[in-house]
């Protein structure tokens, strides 16, 4: 019911704006204080500019439609234009996209652009398509890294440790891969969790890691740049087939100015936070990486069974 309500007051604003104008609706799970909203305000505010006032945008913030598997259906069923998620946790129907979420196959996001760029990336698009979804753009989300109680110099260190990861393959496997015991806990929980011990460590971007707070109940914070997190800006097939070229046009230019905010604003918090953290008396800790990706080779058989033998090189070839 609440979900029609919004639609439908969506609806209603729509029509106040004037007759001429066409307004589309975006929905994140991503709450206001992030860059992701932040991108998405940006590309709102320079849709309507760019558009002189024929396209705007209404935003639906915080899961207010609900999680990314709801609002993708949405979008699907012509009930939302836009979506923006996680580009791998599309996997959940485009299972390829498993490949691209395998800890170190991408090494960062300059990387993690070109493949969504080149062939592998276009092969992915074509999926989304048969889909009823339209990939507009990829955003930065962040590089996930390891945060204990304890300074971990090495893989070494890992052993043991139980590892809050969000339940999610790729993640758990990477926990699973260097030694720790993998512990799924809500992302709501995870500040208790670490503060109670039932978990000695968790694994999120510096950005994540600042926004929780988890350095109050963490000491240290290890540079494992396992994973390259990427939100997927997506909207629905029917309503990009609709548009103009002019339209198209529009939409693109806005995207990629919302993109270029949310990027700059998570890199540059990223940049900034390992000295502030070190200031917060963690210890930053670089460990070799080379062990850490030898020890997902296991993992990548598994994929490559499923996928077929050359299943990840293809992803990076250029």
């Amino acid at each position: 019911m609440m979900k029609a309500m919004l639609m439908a007051g969506a609806t209603v604003l729509a029509v106040a704006t004037g007759a001429d104008a066409r307004e589309l609706t975006l929905g994140t799970q991503d709450n206001e204080a992030t860059p992701v909203y932040k991108g998405a305000a940006e590309f709102a505010e320079q849709l309507e500019a760019v558009s002189g006032g024929e396209m705007t945008v209404k935003l639906f913030p915080s899961a207010t439609l609900g999680d990314f598997k709801a609002m993708v259906q949405q979008a699907q069923a012509g009930e939302l234009d836009i979506v923006i998620t996680g580009y791998p946790d599309m996997s959940y129907t485009i299972p390829e996209l498993k490949l691209i979420g395998a800890p170190y196959v991408v090494s960062d996001y300059a990387q993690l652009k070109e493949i969504v760029a080149g062939p592998w990336g276009q092969k992915m698009a074509a999926k989304f398509e048969e889909q009823g979804i339209h990939v507009l753009d990829v955003w930065y989300y962040g590089t996930r890294q390891t945060t204990a109680n304890k300074p971990i110099e090495s893989i070494e260190d890992m052993k043991g440790l139980r590892l809050r990861t969000p339940n999610v393959p790729f993640l758990i496997a990477y926990a699973e891969a260097v030694g720790a015991t993998p512990a799924p806990v809500a992302f709501p929980e995870v500040y208790l969790a670490l503060q109670t011990n039932q978990v000695d460590a968790q694994e999120n971007p510096l950005t994540t890691i600042d926004a929780q707070k988890f350095y109050e109940v963490q000491s240290s914070i290890a540079m494992t740049n396992h994973f390259v997190a990427s939100s997927a800006v997506l909207i629905a097939k029917d309503s990009w087939d609709s548009f103009s070229e002019q339209e198209k046009e529009w939409v693109s230019e806005a995207i990629a100015a919302g993109g270029k905010l949310n990027d700059d604003l998570l890199m540059k918090g990223e940049e900034e936070l390992v000295k502030t953290f070190e200031e917060k008396g963690m210890t930053v800790t670089h460990p070799d990486l080379e062990p850490f990706k030898a020890a997902m080779q296991p993992y990548y058989d598994t994929l490559e069974e499923e996928f077929g033998e050359g299943a990840i090189a293809e992803v990076t070839a250029k």
